[in-house]
């Protein structure tokens, strides 16, 4: 309900003559009534449309007074208001004709009380009160009705608001159904990146845990390889028997074909850096011709065709080789009915996107396969991208080959159309004739054996140091042993050595850190490293390329390794260690 002005509940009193309004005015005020004497009728009219309750008005004040202005405010009104008045008379109704005009338009006002004078105290006080609770009523009937007035907006608001939801209902159904198969797609191609994610996970974590048992078993198997062939080139070099002889270099070279395949092994358990040497491509392709043809089978015709066989690349040939597998078992995999696969390479001008720059030689792999769209092949070389199915393929296999190819100086790509087949195109360097590799002849044993070399050996297993020490030995130089790092320091506090062989993976100390502890006691003592270990990076960190010894290794590889050691200037030897 609306509040309720203390204006529009006062009395306006208008008796100009005499001092009846005072005493008016007076009386009712001690009743609690609010009044407002005026003076004048424009006083009058300015006070009703202020705000009033009532008004107390003398006949006689109306006599010559403009009532056109009263009647139009009057006529005005708001439907609910109905101003009374209570006009005082001062003669019978019958009286003169100007009296007769006067009441003619006070019956045209409306809502009027008439009293004839004289008049009491409680006559005046009952009309006030009448006039003041009808004109309440009146207040309150406004109320009513601009409550209801409120009701109907807010109800045609809501019901303009209910036309429109009805109207757009099927619009915002459609909208609100394809945020949620939105949301659904996204959580479902969520779903399905997260079991892809997690089975590539499970992939790497099954290939790591093969990756290290290959390792384990390779470094071992390279320890027992090095013990037969050391022992096989003492039998060929001290034997004078040749059918010894010759039956010892079938095993020799066994043992080198199952170096070969440790070495592959290891370079399979780890990333392995290349040792990239001049090789000629033919030799490449011989070394996996007979590997390609029992992996694909008898429904694949093969080829191999080089133009320039006898062009020396620069290469790690069992990681080439490893590389020429891998696409050859691909191309297998994409010819499932059998098909065509060729091998290739030339010397050709290199592709502007390859951003190469120099000689190359383009080795390509081809197979008349499904072949792949463009999306697909522009993946290809991204680690664990796979088109073959869970489990059948890690993803890593022309990553491996695209990392080759960049590490060893070079560049791959991949050409594919979909029903055609697919060619991998690895790009080797053309080796200089810097990059020739060192032929190694056979030692000078009398060179060696008038140095009276002093030679520590730490080895772990002791078949190999005693094949080490037997092998040394029959160089003619003079050595000591110790079967782990503790005991070379104990021998290296006995005396200094000319030149120290250690293996890198030993309990308790490795070669890194035996060599670490030998340079602070003799800083130019040149030392070696022999070792299977795949990751060579860590240790040509410690002791650089030129002093390591790969396991196995032939006699006369750790003669000229030897003779290499004592040769080199004690300025060009590693002072630094790296941490093992």
């Amino acid at each position: 309900m609306q509040a309720t002005d203390e204006r529009d509940a006062r009395l306006l009193v208008f008796a100009p003559r005499g001092r009846d309004a005072e005493v008016m005015a007076s009386v009712l005020a001690q009743d609690g009534f609010g009044c407002l004497v005026v003076a004048a009728f424009g006083g009058l009219l300015a006070a009703i449309e202020e705000g009033a309750g009532a008004a107390i008005v003398a006949e006689e004040a109306l006599h010559g007074a403009d009532l056109g202005r009263l009647a139009d405010w009057l006529g005005r009104q708001e439907p609910w208001s109905d101003f009374p008045f209570v006009v005082l008379l001062g003669k019978p109704m019958g009286a003169a004709a100007s009296g007769d005009a006067a009441r003619a338009w006070l019956a045209a006002l409306g809502n009027v009380v008439l009293l004839e004078r004289p008049l009491n105290t409680q006559t005046l006080r009952s009309a006030a009160t009448s006039a003041l609770r009808a004109r309440h009523r009146q207040y309150q009937a406004r109320d009513v009705l601009a409550d209801r007035t409120r009701t109907a907006h807010r109800l045609s608001e809501s019901q303009e608001a209910l036309v429109h939801l009805n109207a757009t209902l099927e619009t915002r159904i459609e909208a609100r159904t394809r945020e949620l198969a939105q949301a659904n797609d996204r959580l479902m191609n969520e779903i399905i990146e997260r079991e892809r994610v997690q089975a590539a996970m499970v992939q790497l974590q099954k290939m790591e845990a093969i990756g290290r048992l290959t390792g384990g078993i390779a470094h071992d198997f390279n320890n027992l390889l090095n013990v037969v062939q050391g022992s096989m080139d003492l039998i060929i070099m001290l034997s004078k028997d040749e059918v010894a002889k010759q039956r010892a270099e079938v095993a020799r070279r066994a043992c080198q074909r199952g170096g070969k395949l440790t070495s592959q092994l290891l370079a399979f358990s780890r990333n392995q850096s290349l040792v990239l040497r001049p090789i000629r491509v033919g030799e490449l392709f011989d070394g996996v011709r007979e590997l390609v043809a029992a992996s694909l089978g008898s429904g694949i015709r093969v080829s191999f065709d080089a133009d320039g066989a006898d062009a020396l690349v620069l290469a790690d040939a069992n990681q080439m080789e490893m590389a020429l597998l891998n696409l050859a078992i691909n191309a297998r995999d994409a010819m499932p009915d059998g098909g065509e696969l060729r091998f290739h390479a030339d010397a050709t001008v290199t592709p502007p996107d390859l951003a190469l720059s120099g000689d190359f030689v383009r080795i390509a792999v081809t197979d008349s396969g499904q072949g792949m769209p463009p999306d697909v092949a522009a993946r290809v070389f991204e680690p664990f991208f796979t088109t073959k199915p869970v489990g059948k393929g890690t993803g890593l296999g022309l990553s491996q080959v695209y990392g080759m190819a960049r590490q060893s100086g070079g560049a791959a790509r991949i050409l594919s159309q979909p029903g055609v087949g697919t060619t991998v195109e690895i790009w080797l360097r053309l080796a200089a004739l810097g990059d020739a590799p060192v032929l190694l002849g056979a030692p000078d044993l009398r060179v060696a054996q008038a140095r009276g070399v002093r030679i520590l050996v730490v080895e772990d297993d002791d078949a190999v140091r005693r094949s080490m020490v037997e092998s040394l030995e029959a160089l003619g130089h003079a050595v000591v042993q110790a079967g782990d790092g503790h005991g070379a320091l104990e021998e290296l506090a006995a005396g200094r050595p000319d030149l120290i062989i250690t293996d890198y993976l030993m309990p308790g100390m490795t070669g890194a850190e035996l060599m670490r502890h030998a340079r602070q006691a003799y800083p130019d003592v040149p030392m070696i490293i022999a070792t299977g270990y795949a990751d060579m990076r860590a240790i040509e960190e410690v002791i650089g390329e030129d002093m390591v010894l790969r396991k196995p290794f032939q006699l006369i590889e750790l003669a000229a390794s030897v003779e290499r050691a004592l040769d080199r200037p004690a300025a060009q030897r590693p002072l630094h260690s790296a941490g093992a």
